[in-house]
């Protein structure tokens, strides 16, 4: 039999990873694969498991939701060529971002039946200051909801309790004055939200336009919204958001390979849904086609 590694969240979403291992294990089996299996116990510790066994499977299996998942893109990236693993991805978080942006079911079995059927393409990663993210990072208003709900919260609530969580967050929304150099110019302005990407879906909410995003292009795309200037404006935000159109007085999307972002204060980010710190000055870099995951075939 072949070998492959399986790393497993077990607090993932609503706690169902834990579960649902004998059923992936036995899809893998029956396609003539032995699952060595790595329980993370802490943050992080898929990264470690990533990085540190990852170059002794041809195919590792991660088993969560998109922070799981961040964290061993991060441990592959960081691998030799010749030494990264083929990614496989069973979606078991709330947002599921990544899983939406590549088509892949939520559904263990099925995702383990596409990761055994399915065909391999190569995936952009992003470096903000050393540190990778899979997807999106994001500054602002409500870009830290989703590490500072709670995880019992999540798991009973899922969607909704991003909702809720951002609902109160209302009162405290402030702008950021920054100035945002990219490979087409600069912009400079007070910014309620900002964020650098790499997917299709962001929180399972918002929807982009296949035609506008390649996710292996070496580009990023990064969406900028002013501090409207009142209620009307705030209309005209949700507006654009709603209808995927971008562009206007207050909104704004670029692509871009590289970007800086200066800010007069330190300011918090979000490195795919987790803390990724606070920062004065962060530089944001895509490493083109730096992994390889498995999505469905075409028409499946």
């Amino acid at each position: 039999m072949k070998n492959l590694m399986l790393i497993v969240n077990p607090k993932a979403g609503k706690g169902q990873a834990k579960g649902s291992v004998g059923t992936i294990v036995s899809v893998f089996r029956d396609h003539g694969y032995f699952s060595h299996v790595f329980m993370t116990r802490k943050p992080g510790e898929a990264q470690e498991f990533a990085q540190t066994y990852g170059k002794n499977y041809e195919l590792l299996v991660c088993v969560g939701g998109d922070g799981t998942l961040s964290d061993v893109i991060a441990g592959v990236s960081s691998l030799k060529d010749g030494e990264k693993p083929v990614i496989g991805y069973i979606p078991m978080g709330t947002a599921n971002d990544v899983a939406s942006s590549l088509g892949l079911s939520k559904a263990p079995m099925q995702a383990a039946e596409v990761i055994m059927t399915g065909k391999t393409i190569y995936l952009d990663v992003g470096r903000m200051n050393g540190n990778s993210f899979s997807y999106i990072a994001a500054f602002g208003a409500f870009a830290d909801v989703s590490y500072t709900t709670p995880q019992n919260t999540k798991n009973v609530l899922g969607h909704l309790a991003y909702l809720i969580e951002g609902a109160a967050r209302l009162p405290e929304i402030k702008s950021h004055h920054a100035v945002v150099e990219h490979d087409g110019g600069t912009i400079e302005g007070d910014f309620l939200f900002g964020c650098v990407m790499n997917t299709l879906s962001v929180g399972g909410i918002i929807k982009f336009d296949p035609s506008t995003v390649e996710l292996s292009d070496g580009y990023f795309e990064i969406i900028l919204i002013r501090q409207p200037a009142n209620f009307f404006e705030y209309g005209d935000i949700i507006s654009a958001i709603t209808t995927k159109k971008f562009n206007n007085k207050n909104v704004t999307m670029l692509h871009t390979k590289t970007a800086k972002f200066t800010f007069n204060e330190p300011v918090s980010w979000t490195r795919d849904g987790e803390n990724g710190g606070a920062h004065t000055v962060l530089d944001v870099s895509n490493l083109q086609c730096a992994v390889q995951i498995v999505v469905p075939k075409d028409g499946d």
